[in-house]
């Protein structure tokens, strides 16, 4: 099976490559655990501020050593990245994957006919940035 030519992300910087059906597989199998659903959410709630596991874990009631597990996973999948800022790691929701995942999810919506729900406008989900 091939893959299918995605539209680029909203906040992508140059166009993006089509989501492979293998990375497609990846990302969704590692949300489809409830607890990197949650960990994912909470990511994408907090933007790009994004967590640290200290602050995380309280809020999406998972024991510290779990937490790293399922970031690993989340990171391997390509759904979340992490930043060094002095002694703490900073997580955030990659959200140029996450719009990859759902363009592909959409591609050809309702079998090329006009849909019965008109989907919500784009919206960027990085603040725009202000001088």
């Amino acid at each position: 099976m091939s893959a299918l030519p995605l539209p680029a992300p909203a906040d992508a910087e140059a166009p993006a490559a089509p989501l492979p059906d293998e990375q497609v597989v990846q990302a969704l199998s590692a949300l489809a655990h409830p607890v990197r659903l949650r960990i994912f959410r909470a990511l994408v709630v907090v933007g790009d501020p994004g967590l640290t596991p200290g602050a995380m874990g309280p809020g999406v009631d998972v024991a510290p050593a779990t937490l790293s597990h399922h970031l690993k996973d989340l990171m391997h999948a390509g759904l979340v990245t992490q930043e060094r800022q002095g002694r703490h790691l900073v997580y955030r929701a990659a959200f140029g994957r996450m719009n990859q995942l759902l363009a592909y999810l959409t591609r050809h919506c309702c079998g090329g006919q006009p849909c019965a729900v008109t989907p919500a406008p784009s919206v960027p989900c990085k603040p725009a940035a202000t001088d």
